[in-house]
């Protein structure tokens, strides 16, 4: 299995009540009912208030590489990836376990 974890930090200036950020929750929150490869996937905010903390996080697992694409090129998938690019930044890491 893959283990495909994803971090998002908030540009400067926004909030997490902002209606932007909100509708990319909410859209990012429905994957896990949507799509058909993931077979692990949760997301939260992060609680922890260290400077170094990103905001918040998604943490979800596929079967393999190619279920790995098909996730990453999912339209639903897609569609919440162009919200986040309007308001965050986010690092990925991808490993097997």
């Amino acid at each position: 299995m893959i283990r495909h974890l994803v971090l998002f930090k908030l540009d400067d200036g926004v909030e997490r009540d902002d209606p932007r950020v909100v509708e990319g929750v909410e859209a990012f929150r429905a994957l896990g009912d949507r799509i058909e490869e993931l077979r692990f996937w949760e997301c939260a905010w992060n609680i922890s208030d260290r400077p170094i903390a990103y905001d918040f996080a998604i943490n979800s697992a596929v079967d393999d590489a190619d279920a790995l694409k098909r996730y990453l090129e999912h339209p639903a998938h897609q569609a919440g990836v162009a919200l986040w690019r309007e308001f965050a930044t986010w690092v990925i890491a991808d490993y097997e376990f």
